[in-house]
Parts: structure tokens; C-alpha cells; sequence
């Protein structure tokens, strides 16, 4: 899409929806760059401002999905320093049979 076109969409959206993250299958191989996604790059104040957004996400961390979470420093790739930058990954993963047969067992006995 081209810029106009975005802004166009972008003011089209409703505001206030839920957010509708496509969790990652239990035992999914390969790469996730494709599945469902939120990518967070620049300085942890902006981090943190859109975080504060996205709190709505956090009832994915539960009995039967979990939030797989990554916020970092960014490194150079040449000198492994620190940029000062940061990253912040978010996805939601289905949990296993196991667990959560495990969850609902424990939450049983609450």
C-alpha cells in the first residue's frame, strides 16, 4: 500500500477494538515472522507508552495461551555494544495439552 492509501485505512478503523492476536499454534516449527505479531523498536519510553496500550493482551498469559515476550537493549551487530535502543516482541502461544490439563487442575484446587 502506498502512504495515502494507509492513512486512509488508518482513519477508517474504529477506534477501540479489541485486539484480535492469532495465537501460534502449540509446537509450531520453523520461523513466526509470519504469524501474529507486535514489534516494538526505539527508545523505552516510546516502548512504554504503547505497552500501556496493549494492556488488554496480558489475559493471553493463561491456563490455555502465553505470551511469549522479549524487551531488550538493541546491540550493534558489529561490536556487540549497547545502542541505547530497545526491542520489545510480543506473541501469543497456545499452550500444550499438558499444561493445561496441569492449569486447570491447579486452578481446580484454588
Amino acid at each position: 500500500m502506498k502512504k495515502a492509501a494507509i492513512l486512509e485505512h488508518w482513519q477508517a478503523i474504529e477506534e477501540g477494538q479489541p485486539i484480535e492476536m492469532e495465537m501460534v499454534p502449540y509446537k509450531h516449527t520453523g520461523s513466526t515472522y509470519a504469524e501474529d505479531g507486535i514489534r516494538l523498536t526505539g527508545t523505552m519510553a516510546f516502548i512504554d507508552s504503547v505497552l500501556s496500550n496493549l494492556k488488554p493482551l496480558l489475559k493471553a498469559e493463561n491456563g490455555s495461551t502465553r505470551l511469549q515476550l522479549n524487551y531488550q537493549e538493541s546491540k550493534d551487530r558489529e561490536t556487540g555494544e549497547p545502542t541505547g535502543s530497545y526491542n520489545c516482541y510480543i506473541q501469543v502461544h497456545e499452550r500444550g495439552g499438558e499444561a493445561k490439563h496441569f492449569n486447570r487442575m491447579r486452578a481446580n484446587l484454588l
